[in-house]
């Protein structure tokens, strides 16, 4: 049988000179793997492709590769010399069963022709991901569900009795009509708050002079919420337009703000940092085979509060996920929507005794 590169002798891992040398390096590995000579016959298959194909690697070696195993429907469009990749398909062995894998190909670098088939067994990480999926999903609903029995049913069994008691005797109606408003006007800011994170309508995105959009913040802040707390101003003073919507933008400083100022409820000399920097050559990756995008401008909310507890650290920007006794869960959620709407990421961090949320944002081009 001899092929360009060298020759491969039939039987488990044994490769004369010259030919390529990785049978015994796929031997024992728990993915299906074979090896593919430029005649498009099979070279090599490892114990594990015996198991998923129903072949031995004896009766396979030799054989066309489409003789043992028919590939997924799109491989037949891919082309010469480059790799081809189908996740979660269906394919069938000529002597098995049909089975669903991710079916990768790859050509072997400085052997023309030669190529690297693995299949991965997909029904067990389909439910693992899907489990997990399943588990958010639900978490999230279980979250849903308990705030909303909490925060809607509460006040309207508030707005019922008052409005009972106007009903028996007419008697303090100023009082209690006042009442019937307050607790109406919390179920609207509910259901308002909802809203803006459920709003799936594009940004609008302009080279933005972040200066203004964080001393406005600032004063914000300090008037309301953060009142008595001191907050630090660390600022680039070079940093260059950034593309954001400046509402929006303004909306995540403002929940980071008040994040941050209510973390340090009882905290003895609570501070907040308000900073900026811009981050030379910092790149992210937005999806698999996606080219990596700058996003250097970087805008830091760090207080000396005791931080997130540790248990739900990692879900912070899952709605209904709070760590406080009142949280409703969705103003983190809300500030990672805004970032992400906005080409940017955020995350949280904790550095000894400083809690530090992170925004990391596109410039603007000039």
């Amino acid at each position: 049988m001899a092929q360009s590169g060298g020759r491969l002798k039939r039987g488990r891992g044994s490769a004369a000179a010259g030919a390529p040398a990785f049978a015994e390096l796929f031997a024992g590995l728990p993915v299906a793997v074979l090896v593919i000579d430029p005649d498009g016959r099979i070279a090599h298959a490892n114990a594990a492709c015996e198991l998923l194909l129903n072949h031995s690697e004896r009766t396979m070696v030799g054989q066309p590769y489409d003789a043992v195993l028919l590939p997924p429907e799109a491989y037949s469009e891919r082309r010469d010399g480059h790799g081809f990749s189908a996740f979660d398909v269906e394919i069938e062995a000529v002597r098995g069963p049909r089975v669903r894998v991710d079916f990768v190909e790859t050509a072997v670098p400085d052997r023309p022709g030669w190529r690297i088939v693995t299949l991965h067994h997909a029904p067990a990480s389909r439910r693992m991901t899907q489990g997990a999926e399943r588990t958010a999903g639900a978490r999230a609903a279980v979250g849903a569900a308990a705030m909303l029995a909490h925060e809607i049913k509460n006040p309207l069994s508030g707005i019922r009795g008052a409005a009972q008691l106007l009903r028996r005797d007419g008697e303090g109606r100023e009082e209690l009509t006042g009442l019937i408003t307050t607790e109406v006007d919390r179920i609207t800011a509910l259901i308002d708050r909802m809203q803006d994170f459920t709003d799936t309508r594009p940004l609008k995105l302009e080279a933005t002079n972040l200066y203004p959009l964080l001393d406005h913040a600032r004063r914000v802040a300090l008037a309301g919420f953060a009142r008595g707390i001191p907050i630090e101003e660390r600022f680039d003073p070079s940093l260059p337009p950034v593309l954001v919507d400046s509402d929006a933008f303004l909306q995540v400083l403002l929940n980071l703000l008040k994040n941050a100022a209510e973390a340090l409820d009882g905290v003895t000399a609570p501070r907040i940092t308000l900073s900026t920097a811009y981050r030379h050559g910092m790149s992210v990756r937005a999806g698999p085979g996606l080219p990596r995008q700058p996003l250097p401008i970087e805008v830091l909310v760090s207080d000396n509060g005791p931080g997130a507890p540790t248990d739900i650290a990692e879900h912070l920007f899952e709605p209904f996920v709070s760590g406080k006794p009142e949280g409703k869960g969705l103003g983190l959620p809300l500030v990672e929507k805004l970032v992400r709407g906005m080409g940017g990421i955020v995350h949280y961090l904790r550095e000894e005794d400083t809690t530090l949320f992170r925004v990391l944002l596109a410039r603007a081009r000039a």
